[in-house]
């Protein structure tokens, strides 16, 4: 399996899965330009991830870019940056800054199998 991935990026892992999974399950041409003309935040990062993928693949398995998809996507939450914000009344109001921790599983296209017509499977004789 390809893999690459991508720990503790300073986005919302909600955010970060909207990207996610409109390439999840595509094909590596398709997936490049879906992220190539996203308008996210989110769509930068993925497509360096997914670029980092294609040079493990050719490098490392020596297999071209077109005989691949997106097999699995997964998003994670990373560590959670805690700060707080003065409110009103001298009481301090919680913020969460989020993580993402993103990984990307690429496998080759299989080539598609030919359906064999099943005989019609005849009841078998009755031995006697």
């Amino acid at each position: 399996m390809i893999t690459a991935s991508l720990h503790n990026y300073r986005i919302t892992p909600r955010k970060m899965r909207t990207v996610a999974d409109m390439i999840r399950g595509k094909k590596v041409a398709d997936a490049k330009t879906i992220l190539d003309t996203i308008a996210k935040k989110a769509g930068h990062p993925l497509n360096d991830l997914l670029d980092s993928a294609l040079a493990n693949a050719s490098n490392n398995f020596k297999i071209e870019k077109d005989g691949l998809f997106v097999k699995e996507i997964r998003v994670d939450q990373g560590y959670i940056l805690k700060r707080s914000r003065p409110m009103a009344r001298g009481s301090a109001f919680p913020i969460k800054k989020r993580t993402s921790h993103v990984s990307i599983v690429l496998a080759p296209l299989l080539a598609p199998a030919k359906k064999i017509k099943a005989k019609a499977a005849k009841a078998p004789a009755a031995k006697k």
